[in-house]
């Protein structure tokens, strides 16, 4: 109920401020970029999402060369339309993925480990881009003069302080959480409070063999830990670029390179922190809004940026569908039928 009235809210916004800005300026502002623009635009996501699967390669470990690189790709963006699509922060379509990897003879233990294990060096590079983004906008929204009053800049300060310190503390709690057994751990945990959910009871062994492989790859695969961060944090570097093609096909000011990043890095942090929202929707349209001005965009400017960005996730979600679509097709002549199944065991 609570994620449904965000999600009105969030509607409401993104209305109030369509309304406010003009929505025939707005179409027209979208409809002037033309098909070339828009697949311009296209091409930096879809260097991010090939850079995030060859990251997650990274984690496979002995299996990584047993899947075409093409195929990994088409599960990760399957994966990746359930964690857009659905209310699951972002973490919904983890074990789909892993889940996915199946016929392609990867055991579901290890699947899920390099599942857990690829969405922790992203988080981690993803930190980073934050942090990128977030000093770089100290120094040039400050070198700008456009940073307000002292009071307002002490504030900005404090809260920027504050959400780095908590981003960092939640990154380094859930890498410490893994190599203290991560699943284990909730087990635990649900036990101590007297929860007992017999699905998991009933897999306390493969929970184990799951926390012991996450944390075998800590201890013994540390270049290729180190080498998925790297991967990672160049795919949110193209997310940068997707900024600074859009805001040059929108026109106004010149576009500096150091600005897209600063506005990638801060336009990532409004989504993050906007998770509980489905979709972030609304909140993800006001900070891109808020943003760009601050970085002395117009108004219009800053909500066609956010609306086209939108499409652009709109149109990975058709991709990640007929993704999902062709995988599934591909899975069922794979597997056995029911019949079969029962002789074989």
């Amino acid at each position: 109920m609570l994620r449904l009235i965000l999600l009105l809210l969030g509607l409401l916004t993104l209305i109030g401020l369509v309304w406010h800005i003009g929505p025939a300026r707005i179409l027209e502002a979208v409809a002037g970029l033309g098909p070339t623009a828009l697949l311009v635009i296209l091409l930096p996501s879809l260097l991010m999402y090939l850079l995030e699967a060859f990251g997650w390669r990274l984690t496979l470990r002995r299996h990584a060369t047993g899947i075409p690189f093409w195929r990994l790709f088409a599960i990760r963006t399957a994966g990746e339309v359930v964690n857009m699509t659905t209310p699951t922060a972002y973490v919904g379509g983890e074990p789909l993925k892993a889940y996915l990897l199946k016929p392609h003879g990867v055991p579901i233990v290890e699947g899920l480990a390099s599942v857990v294990t690829a969405k922790t060096t992203m988080t981690i590079a993803q930190v980073l881009f934050i942090l990128l983004g977030i000093g770089l906008a100290f120094g040039l929204i400050g070198s700008s003069g456009s940073s307000g009053s002292p009071g307002g800049s002490n504030a900005t300060t404090l809260a920027a302080v504050v959400s780095v310190g908590l981003l960092l503390f939640g990154t380094s709690l859930f890498v410490m959480a893994q190599r203290l057994g991560l699943f284990m751990g909730a087990l635990s945990a649900l036990r101590w409070f007297r929860v007992r959910i017999p699905y998991l009871e009933a897999r306390e062994h493969k929970l184990q063999d799951l926390d012991r492989t996450i944390l075998n790859f800590y201890a013994r695969d540390r270049l290729a830990f180190l080498l998925s961060i790297g991967v990672f944090f160049l795919g949110w570097l193209a997310e940068a670029l997707e900024v600074y093609a859009i805001l040059y096909y929108l026109g106004g000011p010149a576009v500096d390179p150091l600005v897209a990043v600063s506005i990638g890095g801060l336009s990532v942090f409004i989504k993050g922190g906007t998770f509980f929202i489905p979709g972030s929707l609304g909140a993800q349209e006001g900070g891109n809004l808020l943003l760009l001005v601050a970085f002395g965009y117009a108004e219009l400017t800053g909500i066609t940026f956010a609306l086209v960005r939108r499409i652009r996730e709109l149109v990975w979600i058709v991709i990640g569908l007929l993704c999902l679509a062709a995988l599934d097709g591909w899975a069922g002549r794979k597997a056995p039928v029911p019949e079969d199944a029962a002789k074989e065991t």
